[in-house]
Formats: structure tokens, C-alpha cells, sequence
């Protein structure tokens, strides 16, 4: 009786080991209300680059770093041909957000390059003039993170006065007007 008990402890003990720890899983997806994971990003090394973000030194600095009342973080990837038809329009938003007296200075875009080193994101950079700030993320740790999402991929992040910051936006595909898309972001970050 007692040899029977014993075997069938282990095996309870056996069961929970083996269904208690699985993989680990990638992040979910941050969602409208949520935050992001703790994402860092280098600083960027050209000065108008830190200037746009309002960053100094070098390093490492966080989304709520970025000084601005609200972020729009595209996630892409070079190969991603999608991304590569969506370059021209989230630059053209870029540049509506440098003349809207609302945006200008309050909401700041910023790339980052899903499995894409620091090289990989300079070739779409050039190839696309994309005039704005982009980041690798070679090892795909920030992806992962942001529950392995699809490109391109797009978050609206609203930053606290305390640093803290809350996702108002979270979708996946581009967008077919930059500037109804700029307002629905303005209106969505509560800056219109």
C-alpha cells in the first residue's frame, strides 16, 4: 500500500513538472490601456536624432525617456515587403507631424527594425529616406517581447509626467492616408 501511494505521489510530481514548465512564450501584444514591456534602445549616435528625441549622452534610454507627450513606434522589418510599400507614407507622416503646430514637438516616430541589425536598418534607411530616427533589433529580444507581432506593426504610446507610459494604440498594418492617420493619432493621444 505504501509502495502505491509513493508511485503514484512521483507521478503526480512528474505530471506537474512536466506540464508546469513549458517554453517560455514570447510576450503578448500590448494592448489599448496596457504598457509596453521595458524596451532599450541605444541612443542614437547622429545629434539630430537626439535632438528629435530630446535624448543627450550615450547609452541606453527607455520609450519613456523620449521627451515628447506621445510616441508612435512603428515595428518593421526591411524584408518585409509591406514595409517596404508603407516606407514612403510613414515618412510622409513624419513630415506632417513636423508642420502640425499640435504634433510638432508633442508626438515623436520612431522605427524598429524586427531582426534587423544595425546594417540591415541602415540599407532601408537610405534605400527609403526615411528621415526619422530607426533602431535594430537583431536578436529580435524587443519583437519577442511585443509578442512576435507582425510588420509593419504599429504602437501609439502616450508618456506620463512620471515616465511611465500607457499604449493608446496597438494594430497591425499600415495606413492609407498619413494625415487621417495623424489626426485619429492626435485625437487618440488626447493632443488634438
Amino acid at each position: 500500500m505504501k509502495k502505491a501511494f509513493i508511485y503514484q505521489l512521483a507521478a503526480v510530481f512528474m505530471f506537474v513538472l512536466v506540464f508546469d514548465s513549458g517554453p517560455v512564450a514570447a510576450g503578448s501584444t500590448p494592448k489599448k490601456g496596457g504598457a509596453l514591456p521595458e524596451i532599450s534602445l541605444s541612443v542614437p549616435k547622429d545629434p539630430g536624432h537626439r535632438d528629435y528625441l530630446g535624448l543627450s549622452g550615450q547609452g541606453l534610454f527607455r520609450i519613456g525617456q523620449i521627451k515628447a507627450k506621445a510616441v508612435i513606434i512603428e515595428i518593421f522589418s526591411m524584408y518585409c515587403p509591406h514595409c517596404q510599400g508603407e516606407a514612403f507614407r510613414v515618412n510622409e507622416l513624419y513630415e506632417l507631424m513636423e508642420k502640425t503646430s499640435n504634433a510638432k514637438g508633442k508626438l515623436k516616430l520612431i522605427g524598429i527594425g524586427a531582426g534587423n541589425s544595425a546594417f540591415e536598418v541602415g540599407i532601408f534607411k537610405e534605400t527609403y529616406k526615411v528621415p526619422f530616427p530607426l533602431f535594430a533589433d537583431g536578436d529580435f529580444s524587443i519583437h519577442k517581447s511585443l509578442g512576435e507581432v507582425r510588420t509593419p506593426y504599429f504602437f501609439g504610446v502616450k508618456i506620463k509626467d512620471d515616465g511611465t507610459h500607457e499604449v493608446f494604440y496597438s494594430k497591425l498594418g499600415g495606413f492609407n492616408n498619413a494625415d487621417e492617420f495623424l489626426q485619429m493619432m492626435l485625437k487618440l493621444a488626447e493632443l488634438d
